[in-house]
């Protein structure tokens, strides 16, 4: 079985690396520090189990699982953490494994068998109810079978197309499976409605046109081009520029 331990400290590493290897069990053991080296590791050396340290920088453990959760063969995840009696009725609540710093023994043999894949659902449950966690700061998009990360920061603007939701960044296009309602539950505070197809980040919103016919478009800075806005929204888009 391939394993990734996946903890920004290296003693925390060792140990579950020792525990593994007194398993008696045959295992070949990756590591990573972070969380977006965890999800670079797992498309290089398919890895089908992952230990994930919650805590890190960079990005958490809780969305470096998450986009993990949606590739083409995701790992089952055992989560390892240092939260408090609270924080892990989350876990419980959501049947999402974990074990508890400092691991032991039996404890690691026994979430290694019950380890399962984690779904979107569960981890969204679990990031709502775990205590002072970042909003995740990634998209994550399936490209020729790897996982592209794109940081929120970078995103202008995205846009319903068909089934899918076009993501324009900084350094292109990109299509993902979110849906657009699910993206202004996540981003709200970053971004604001423009159209029922459209969600434009407020840092890149330049001002305001009019085409002949007297539809309203917003100008976003960087790119020459524009998208439409709604009469239901564009109230809000005034507010916004006069406000910038």
């Amino acid at each position: 079985m391939n394993i990734l331990l996946t903890d920004d400290e290296y003693l925390a590493r060792e140990r579950l690396k020792r525990l593994l290897n007194d398993s008696h069990q045959e295992h070949q053991i990756f590591e990573a520090e972070t969380g977006i080296d965890a999800i670079k590791q797992c498309t290089e050396h398919d890895i089908e189990l992952v230990f994930m340290d919650i805590r890190m920088p960079e990005m958490d453990g809780l969305e470096a699982a998450w986009h993990l959760s949606k590739v083409e063969a995701p790992p089952a995840i055992i989560f390892v953490t240092a939260y408090d009696e609270y924080a892990l009725k989350a876990f419980s609540v959501n049947a999402i494994d974990y074990l508890l710093k400092p691991v032991k023994r039996e404890d690691l043999i026994r979430a290694i068998s019950k380890a399962g894949k984690l779904n979107q659902l569960q981890l969204t449950k679990l990031h709502d109810k775990a205590p002072q966690l970042p909003q995740r700061q990634h998209i994550s998009a399936r490209v020729r079978g790897e996982v592209q990360l794109i940081a929120i920061r970078d995103i202008l603007y995205f846009q319903a197309d068909q089934k899918y939701v076009n993501v324009r960044h900084q350094a292109g296009e990109v299509l993902i499976e979110d849906s657009l309602k699910q993206l202004e539950q996540d981003f709200n505070e970053q971004f604001i409605r423009i159209h029922r197809n459209a969600l434009v980040n407020r840092d890149y919103i330049n001002g305001l046109t009019k085409d002949q016919q007297g539809h309203l478009f917003v100008t976003l800075k960087g790119i020459e081009q524009t998208l439409e806005v709604s009469r239901r929204h564009a109230a809000d888009i005034r507010k916004l520029i006069k406000s910038l």
